[in-house]
């Protein structure tokens, strides 16, 4: 019809009012955005600047690079191979060369290795007592297990140290009948028992939280099908607290790869944790190069074991469909 003019619906936005509504919207959005960057700027900056920057320039001086921020280092240290190319692994060769440095490679890993293994199979087995009997005794040992975690590292090292010294307590009591008790102190083996106590807080919480977490209809379950405890163990609790078990076992590698105040105050002159060599090294012997490269042979041993980590975790999250 001829002069007819249609009108929109009453409450039906036209394209021309939806245009002003989005852009308000995009917006908010961006400046949403923007606001969350400029707040989570200042820690990135810092981490950068007093982290990042020094890891960096400790890589490259390990690798020869002697110019800028490391010109003074250079100066200064002994045994220092400048690059004649983009790089050189002269500090590298020097290292491994040296037999102190095995021993001390070696020593490291077996007590990284050790320790963890024994602060998980602890903290497992009071975990799986807590989750399956509970009472008095779960509360007990659940309690015992924590109270590393309010003991400052150096007070507990210095204190298993004189516990386990050649006239500790150890040793005291064992000589009033008699008995000459193996000491400890200033061993390796005494390394070993003073990581375990200072990392099975954590992990015996993680392991923990992990076997609470499992249903009681699974266990039931298995119960009625006639599987024993050892079973339910095997078969339900581990594999079902499976990440936190895998957290708390690459949280205690890690922390024990490089950890320097146990061996510091427990271990032994020879063979040393890599911690320690690399104090000695950059201190007593004035090697900074040296020093670096210990600590990126650190790093790879660690990036080693975060990748464990990262691959439990992508293989849990394909398994419940979220990647």
């Amino acid at each position: 019809m001829t002069g007819t003019v249609f009108k929109p619906a009453v409450g039906r936005p036209t394209p021309r009012a939806i245009r002003p509504v989005r852009s308000v919207a995009r917006t908010k959005e961006a400046r949403s955005r923007a606001t969350g960057f400029a707040m989570a700027l200042p820690p990135v900056v810092l981490i950068a600047l007093f982290v990042g920057v020094p890891v960096a320039l400790s890589i490259g001086f390990s690798f020869g690079m002697t110019g800028g921020l490391n010109a003074t280092a250079a100066a200064i240290g002994q045994n220092v191979h400048n690059a004649d190319g983009p790089i050189t692994l002269e500090a590298y060769r020097h290292l491994f060369a040296d037999p102190r440095f095995a021993r001390d490679l070696m020593a490291t890993i077996v007590v990284t290795a050790t320790t963890t293994v024994a602060t998980l199979a602890i903290a497992i087995g009071a975990a799986v007592l807590l989750r399956l009997r509970g009472g008095w005794l779960g509360a007990l040992v659940a309690g015992l297990g924590v109270v590393p975690l309010f003991i400052p590292v150096v007070i507990a090292s210095w204190a298993i140290l004189t516990f386990y010294a050649g006239d500790g307590f150890v040793r005291s009591v064992f000589a009033q009948f008699g008995i000459d008790a193996p000491t400890l102190g200033f061993t390796v083996t005494g390394v070993v028992i003073a990581s375990i106590w200072v990392n099975l807080p954590f992990a015996l919480l993680m392991a923990t939280s992990g076997m609470q977490a499992v249903p009681q209809a699974l266990i039931d379950a298995a119960r009625d099908a006639g599987a024993s405890t050892l079973a339910v163990v095997r078969g339900v609790l581990v594999p079902m607290a499976g990440i936190p078990l895998v957290i708390a076992a690459t949280f205690t590698a890690i922390g024990v790869l490089g950890q320097f105040t146990v061996p510091y105050f427990m271990g032994p002159n020879a063979p040393q944790q890599l911690g320690v060599a690399i104090s000695n090294q950059f201190q007593s012997f004035n090697q900074p190069q040296q020093a670096a490269a210990i600590a990126v042979v650190v790093f790879v041993l660690a990036s080693g074991i975060a990748a464990v980590y990262v691959w439990a975790n992508f293989r849990s999250a394909k398994k419940e469909g979220r990647v």
